[in-house]
């Protein structure tokens, strides 16, 4: 955890993490504040918390999908609900994201495959979305799969998860400054001023 960067926790998969993603290199230069991505697996953490949000929830599932597109349009976003979910390739679209990260295209890749997930409704991990999403980012997508299935990446993603379940991140996005974590998209600007205060105080 950087104490000079926003922590930013997330999972390719969740479907609120798609207003975050898509806006928030917009937010770090405007604010003049750095985040740190942080790709985790929120579906293991939720299945040992015995955590299904929309398993059997018809209508919860219903507003999820409006209070997305509401928000979408709020920042100006494109929003076609319902998209597929949940992902199939849910753990490979992640550490694609990881390996991504780590070797400088993770950014443009990780916008990419949730435009074509939101706009599109091509799943993250899947074709289309896979090869197209990894050549906007400049990438092969052979090299990039056989890399994000090696043990290296695998390991360094559990690694990730293990990170966030000690410090208590338990939802995607979540936003963590020092020890203070701030779940959803709609906390980022708590989490913005507790990292200049130490507070949510004006």
């Amino acid at each position: 955890m950087a104490d000079d960067a926003i922590d930013f926790w997330f999972s390719t998969g969740s479907t609120y993490t798609y207003l975050t993603v898509s806006r928030l290199e917009q937010v770090a230069a405007a604010q003049g504040v750095r985040f740190n991505w942080r790709p985790f697996s929120v579906r293991a953490i939720m299945q040992e918390q015995n955590n299904r949000p929309f398993a059997g929830k018809p209508v919860k599932m219903a507003y999820m999908w409006r209070d997305i597109e509401r928000r979408a349009a709020m920042y100006g976003l494109a929003a076609k609900v319902p998209a597929p979910y949940p992902l199939k390739e849910f753990d490979l679209a992640n550490r694609v994201s990881l390996l991504g990260l780590a070797e400088g295209w993770g950014k443009p890749y990780i916008v990419a495959s949730y435009r074509r997930w939101f706009v599109d409704g091509q799943e993250p991990g899947l074709e289309p979305n896979l090869s197209a999403s990894l050549a906007e980012a400049g990438q092969q997508t052979a090299r990039a799969v056989e890399r994000a299935g090696g043990d290296d990446v695998a390991e360094l993603y559990e690694a990730a998860t293990d990170e966030a379940r000690k410090l208590g991140v338990f939802g995607s996005p979540s936003f963590a400054v020092r020890a203070e974590v701030f779940w959803g998209d709609d906390r980022l600007d708590d989490a913005l001023a507790w990292f200049r205060h130490g507070s949510l105080k004006p």
